[in-house]
């Protein structure tokens, strides 16, 4: 029986820049390695799972399209008896998929029911062969990262090219200096056809392109086979010896007879032989003593496959979702699948197909198609989960979090409750965010007159700073000239609470009785959540860029309380600060009088100096002249100082943007020092960070629009997020930890207190290294001194 469907109008190739989800499964992480295979729509190229869940059918029935090709890949047996060879940009291992996997394929139409309809029938073979050499949906969002951080440069800009000279369009010719016809490279100055250099394991060159650009100094070369109608090439610059991009390609190409829209693509892009060659290699796990860690396998045991430098989101990822709040919301097994036109766009669905990966177990089984040899000797681990839809999902539109660079798990933390925030959550299910709020109250109290003023904020972290304590510098023996390194003494978890919530002077000027004492702040847990994020800040800025310290901080694994740090908020015998009290919850400024005397001696306006004097602490005149001459051009100069107060106009203080408070916040940044630097800044960004680095002490504003608290809150408490029940006892459940000298290099892992079932559900620490998953050994008290993230659960 013949099919009607294959002449389709609806059917089309898919093009360079559309997604093909033809490796697993867009609603679980089920895949074409699987027995059964997957289907691909050939209407829209959703991938669906054929097994028992089989979303492809669910997926067929939904949007009316009948046509799928199955695909069924099987691992050939690999040997790893040799480390990679190091990579360079123009010399890439380009390994293809037909040198790992033997690939079956066969077209179903489930409208006709026909389980073999012959592939070469109507449109069928030119979609089919488009489907199977198209990048897939992570390939492509990976080439799409690494490609944002390649920009133009001066001689793509400005390139002159010479007279017109037309070259074959599509069959690409041959080397000008030898017969090759494939990895040509088109000058884009003159025309020249001159094969590359050659890749190893790959296509053949002799490096005629780059002998041509010694011989010519034209610098600008663009890859044939690299060329797509959509306008994107591989560019290369042989003067800045990097890639590039050229903003005028098709206008270039045109002068040597090239219509873009006529070109298809035909050959791997450096990027994509670049993103392989880094995804290639494994490398074994071991303890110190050279003992192979033992893989565990089980339910809520699985990893995660390292996609490029993505272990910040793997970690963080494993964290959350062994959490049981995240997993009743997200782990619906036996629940159909949200119902969604575009399932790899729906972070509902890929949340879910997250929860359903890590906790089913279904995917928790060792790898047993790489054998190991004498070079890698390990036990199989897992091949983990390749996390590329959801990591899409949250870098999408984010500067940092779409790229493929190491980013910090803390601030993807924050970015990732934030989007599930805003997420739908259908009654009765609710928002696992919640779990983490908590109110934090602010008290402020004159120093003379006592009178006290309360302010609240309602946070979902907490960043503490973790006390310096350096050991005496020790010489390294047998060298005179190597600089000694740094060591640190251990603080435990409570100095740096006890720091966090200590009070601190704020030199200002009170309102009700005029004394110029200052003020006492401090700010202590009004509510507490269910589970506390904290992230340990180990920094300090040497030169203005933050350095990582390696303290080590203490912390048990026996449940502790917070009762401490508890607020009992106004008391019977406290007084209230008046109401003219600026609503920012400070009161008013009053500038240095000898140091406002000298700026106006200078010449500066009077809104100027004072505006000065507030940024840099009222201190004294040579700080805030300094602070003048480099914020001279800022639109907001000559704007008189508004901390917030009721009278004198109008104030940024009480517009200050959400969005600019959160994305500060995600620099690890608490949001009452956000709050308080968008205000002293007017809403800049950039210089409220500055401010808040500027203004270390300063502990920020706490409640933009909240109205004080005249009296112990009874009802209205209730409302709050958190619980503001004693006791507070917490316990570790999980971290984050980071090896390496900086946040945007190194490495994250995480440790989890896991029940092991092959120890009758006995908890243990475990270890989550990316696709690796083995119990902890020995190490765990040494690397939860030097966590990153802390996630505390309260019992």
């Amino acid at each position: 029986m013949a099919c009607k469907h294959v002449d389709a109008a609806e059917l089309h190739p898919p093009t360079a820049t559309q997604s093909v989800f033809r490796e697993d499964c867009t609603q679980c992480f089920d895949s074409i390695d699987d027995p059964t295979g997957l289907n691909v729509c050939l209407y829209c190229f959703n991938g669906g799972c054929t097994g028992e869940r089989d979303h492809a059918l669910l997926h067929s029935r939904s949007l009316k399209h009948p046509l799928v090709l199955n695909i069924q890949r099987t691992r050939k047996k690999v040997k790893r008896d040799e480390p990679p060879q190091k990579m360079t940009k123009l010399a890439i291992a380009a390994e293809t998929e037909e040198d790992r996997y033997d690939t079956k394929t066969r077209v179903h139409c489930y409208e006709c029911g026909v389980e073999e309809v012959n592939p070469s029938s109507g449109k069928l073979p030119a979609v089919i062969d488009g489907v199977l050499k198209a990048n897939t949906f992570a390939r492509q969002a990976e080439v799409q990262a690494w490609e944002q951080e390649i920009t133009p440069c001066e001689h793509t800009l400005c390139l002159e090219q010479k007279e017109t000279r037309r070259i074959d369009s599509q069959e690409l010719g041959h080397c000008s200096m030898c017969d090759l016809k494939e990895n040509l490279w088109l000058c884009l100055e003159c025309g020249n056809l001159g094969c590359g250099r050659a890749q190893f394991g790959g296509v053949a060159g002799n490096s005629h392109g780059l002998k041509h650009t010694e011989m010519t100094s034209h610098a600008v070369a663009v890859k044939l086979g690299s060329i797509t109608p959509e306008g994107t090439a591989d560019i290369y610059c042989y003067a800045c010896n990097e890639e590039r991009t050229d903003p005028e390609l098709a206008n270039h190409l045109t002068r040597w007879g090239i219509n873009i829209a006529e070109r298809q693509k035909t050959e791997k892009s450096l990027t994509e032989m670049q993103i392989e060659q880094n995804l290639k290699w494994d490398f074994s796990m071991t303890t110190e003593d050279g003992k192979e860690l033992q893989p565990l396998f089980s339910k809520g045991l699985t990893g995660l496959k390292n996609i490029g430098n993505s272990c910040y989101l793997a970690s963080t990822l494993q964290c959350l979702f062994s959490i049981p709040i995240f997993q009743n919301r997200y782990y619906h097994p036996q629940d159909p699948p949200p119902t969604s036109l575009a399932p790899a766009e729906d972070l509902e669905t890929q949340l879910r197909k997250m929860a359903d990966g890590l906790l089913s177990g279904r995917y928790s089984r060792p790898d047993t198609d790489v054998i190991a040899s004498e070079y890698s000797p390990e036990i199989p681990n897992q091949k983990g989960l390749a996390p590329a839809m959801l990591k899409h999902l949250i870098g999408r539109g984010h500067e940092e979090f779409s790229t493929m660079r190491q980013q910090d798990a803390f601030e993807l933390l924050l970015h990732l409750l934030k989007l599930i925030t805003r997420s739908s959550h259908t009654p009765p299910l609710q928002d696992p965010v919640q779990s983490f709020r908590f109110v934090m109250e602010q008290r402020l109290q004159c120093i003379s007159c006592k009178k006290v003023r309360y302010r609240i904020d309602e946070q979902d972290n907490i960043s503490i700073p973790v006390p310096v304590k350096r050991k005496p510098l020790v010489a390294n023996e047998g060298s005179s000239t190597e600089k000694p390194k740094d060591e640190f003494e251990p603080v435990t978890l409570k100095e740096c609470l006890d720091n966090f919530t200590a009070a601190e002077k704020v030199e200002l000027t009170c309102p009700s009785c005029g004394s110029k004492d200052g003020f006492l702040k401090r700010s202590l847990f009004k509510t507490f959540p269910t589970i506390l994020a904290v992230n340990a800040r180990r920094f300090e800025l040497v030169n203005w860029v933050p350095t990582k310290l390696d303290i080590p901080v203490v912390v048990g694994d026996q449940p502790f309380d917070l009762d401490a740090y508890h607020s009992p908020g106004l008391q019977n015998h406290e007084q209230l600060l008046p109401e003219d009290v600026a609503t920012s919850g400070a009161p008013s400024f009053v500038p240095n009088e000898s140091a406002l005397a000298s700026l106006e001696g200078m010449g500066f306006p009077r809104v100027r100096c004072e505006k000065a004097l507030h940024a840099t602490g009222n201190s004294d005149a040579e700080t805030a002249m300094n602070w003048l001459f480099a914020h001279m051009d800022d639109p907001d100069i000559d704007t008189p100082l508004n901390l917030g107060g009721t009278t004198g106009g109008s104030s940024t203080a009480h517009s200050v943007d959400p969005e600019s408070i959160q994305m500060i916040e995600s620099m690890g940044i608490s949001a009452p020092q956000a709050r308080k630097a968008l205000k002293e800044t007017a809403g800049d960004v950039n210089r409220a960070v500055e401010w808040v680095f500027s203004h270390p002490d300063d502990q920020g504003d706490f409640g933009e629009d909240d109205a004080p608290m005249d009296a112990p809150a009874t009802d209205g408490e209730k409302a709050m997020a958190g619980n503001a029940d004693l006791p507070a006892t917490f316990r570790l459940q999980s971290i984050v930890c980071h090896k390496g000298t900086s946040i945007h290099t190194g490495h994250y892992v995480a440790f989890i207190r896991k029940p092991i079932p092959a120890e009758g559900e006995k908890e243990s620490w475990v270890l989550f290294n990316d696709e690796k998953v083995v119990k902890a050994e020995g190490d765990v008290d040494e690397m939860k001194k030097f966590a990153y993230v802390y996630f505390f659960e309260r019992v």
